[in-house]
């Protein structure tokens, strides 16, 4: 029986992986197979917090296939490796699970006509999504560009399917099949940065299940208030494992469906459609990218091509980078992001609005900040939290919304905790002067040894007046009719 070549990219498991169950269900050898994106010449290559959490995935990947009796071959290139390896092995099958970003999507068809070209039978297969972002269409057969309609139509046809096991068993490559070593893609930091990454951190399939599991047992019973709480652990930190494949959201579903349906009290039953609405979220950051594949630099919102953005930020664009804007729970979520690598989704929010809206500076400009110091940096996530932060994208909200850090902070770390952890120079101050440093009076800033100017930055730009000028820019931009999509 001929062999089936599985070209793993971003669906780094065993389970629920359609590619490997065709694979295997057709019989004959099984070829594991990663290209090593090493440079594609695509847009948007793998950041350093990404290719960190790469390494250690593809070194969860390689141990799976181990117990199973088969092994992953690493190799380098593109088509021309794909046919390669087909003919080292003989393997008249090559199979994949599709990725949607725009250069993949135009890379994938070229490499499929290719190696049908070439006598290859190829086949690709959704693991990454609940549905196929051209599956679900507004009533004049249009993309969706607001969440919630988006939101009733997947509700409509439906999450729950129940995911794919594991291969028991996988049949072994020969020996004279050769490929790379991990180490030799040299995805680790040569300067070892990392640790905060290996403290917070635990990559893999298996990593994935255990985050999944922790969740459901200490998380999920309070998600609906805890999730916008930075200062408690009330997300489920998934957000890294989906974006490598390393858990498929057929599984997410189905594990949070068993455990509500274990106890189905109706605050559990609320917090798990709460969960899964968030989850649909990913959903719609695919759809959109997909079907408006330029967002990822250009605004969905055509009105925002002209929007005055500030000319001359380089000396404040660090300042935000570095975390020392001045302004704790903004400071405090970038440090959190330059030490972890991650950053709770209510902060990054607010962040993103002092960014965007305070100090004016392109969006793009954090949405590729981000994309480098991101684990859970994914091009559709990303490119949709940043446009609904600059409000350019897909937000239904009649209004330029503003996020006032202070306020954000009293409501949402309401004792400081989370801006103690990150800020551990500002941890003496009373909860009441812990989001608002430079309203302090002399004696208590004293008290708290925070000089302001020395061991705290004041604040880099002045709230109201900053916020004043933003909307003055907004209202230059010219109104424009309804977007399609928008019922």
């Amino acid at each position: 029986m001929s062999a089936s070549i599985v070209w793993f990219r971003q669906d780094l498991r065993l389970t629920d992986n359609p590619a490997l169950q065709e694979a295997a269900r057709c019989g004959g050898g099984v070829i594991p197979l990663f290209i090593a994106p090493a440079q594609e010449g695509l847009p948007w290559a793998c950041g350093s917090a990404s290719r960190w959490w790469l390494h250690h995935s593809l070194a969860s990947l390689r141990a799976g296939l181990q117990k199973r009796g088969s092994r992953l071959i690493i190799r380098e290139g593109g088509a021309d490796t794909l046919l390669q390896v087909a003919e080292e092995t003989g393997a008249e099958r090559i199979l994949w699970n599709r990725l949607y970003e725009p250069g993949h999507v135009e890379r994938d068809h070229a490499i499929k006509a290719r190696l049908q070209k070439g006598g290859l039978i190829v086949r690709s297969f959704n693991s990454a999504l609940l549905h196929e972002p051209w599956e679900i269409k507004n009533s004049t057969h249009e993309a969706y560009r607001v969440f919630t309609p988006y939101w009733r139509a997947v509700q409509r046809l439906g999450l729950a399917s129940p995911p794919i096991a594991a291969p028991p068993e996988l049949p072994p490559v020969s020996n004279d099949v050769l490929g790379l070593s991990l180490d030799a893609l040299e995805l680790l930091p040569k300067i070892p940065w990392d640790t905060g990454l290996r403290e917070s951190w635990n990559p893999g399939e298996k990593g994935a299940l255990e985050q999944l599991e922790q969740f459901l047992g200490t998380g999920l019973a309070g998600y609906e208030g805890g999730r916008n709480r930075p200062d408690r652990t009330g997300t489920s930190r998934l957000s890294p494992h989906l974006h490598f494949g390393e858990i498929g959201p057929r599984q997410v579903v189905a594990a949070v469906n068993e455990w509500v349906h274990r106890e189905p009290t109706p605050g559990l039953i609320k917090a798990g459609e709460a969960y899964l609405r968030e989850l649909v979220w990913r959903e719609f950051a695919y759809h959109l990218l997909f079907h408006f594949p330029t967002t990822a630099e250009d605004p969905l919102d055509p009105r925002f091509r002209c929007f005055p953005w500030a000319d001359d930020y380089e000396s404040s664009l660090p300042s935000w980078q570095q975390g020392l804007t001045g302004y704790p729970l903004v400071d405090a979520g970038m440090r959190e992001l330059r030490r972890t690598g991650w950053m709770h989704n209510r902060v990054r929010m607010v962040v993103a609005s002092l960014l965007t809206k305070n100090q004016r500076i392109p969006w793009q400009e954090g949405a590729r900040w981000f994309w480098d110091t991101l684990v859970d940096a994914d091009l559709a996530n990303n490119t949709l939290g940043w446009q609904w932060s600059a409000g350019c994208g897909a937000d239904a909200a009649p209004y330029f919304r503003i996020f006032n850090p202070v306020l954000q902070g009293q409501r949402f770390d309401p004792v400081g905790d989370y801006v103690r952890k990150w800020i551990p120079e500002l941890s003496g101050l009373p909860h009441s002067y812990i989001h608002q440093p430079w309203a302090a009076p002399p004696l208590v800033l004293a008290d708290a040894k925070v000089e302001l100017g020395r061991t705290y930055p004041w604040p880099i730009i002045d709230l109201k007046q900053s916020r004043d000028e933003a909307l003055a820019a907004f209202s230059t931009l010219r109104r424009s009719p309804t977007l399609p999509g928008e019922t």
